[in-house]
């Protein structure tokens, strides 16, 4: 989230925007459909400067930074997930760990990402014993 704090002129001009889900004077939150449309105009070339000011957008409200970072944010999400990557879901989590009886692909999956860890804290262990010899080699 950026530093910036709209005031409440600019909250109102983008609360009118069809694209924006909520404002407040401290963040926005962009529709589905934006963010869907934001992806497709940018894989076809389109800068995101462009696609948020041909989306009635004002850059010198929401800050170049702004749009950059959102940009960055739902381009790496979406080659992550998909147009699932780019849902808000903040409404749809609770929190509480998953209760039903997991697939096999997301089984396969929590361990994948386990094995992930355990791979990058060996290595890390590693390169802490290494650094350790190198040190009492030269007390």
């Amino acid at each position: 989230m950026s530093k910036k704090l709209f005031t409440e002129k600019e909250v109102k001009i983008l609360s009118n925007n069809p694209y924006v889900k909520s404002v407040s004077s401290k963040g926005i939150t962009y529709t589905e459909e934006f963010r869907n449309f934001f992806i497709e105009e940018n894989e076809g070339g389109k800068l995101p400067r462009e696609i948020f000011e041909q989306s009635g957008f004002d850059i010198d409200v929401l800050g170049m930074a702004s749009v950059r970072a959102a940009g960055k944010r739902w381009r790496a999400s979406y080659r992550e997930n998909g147009l699932a990557g780019l849902r808000d879901t903040r409404g749809e989590n609770s929190g509480r760990t998953c209760e039903r009886e997991l697939t096999l692909e997301e089984k396969v999956a929590r361990l994948e990402a386990q094995n992930n860890l355990l791979k990058a804290e060996n290595e890390l262990l590693k390169k802490i014993r290494f650094a350790e010899r190198g040190l009492k080699r030269k007390l």
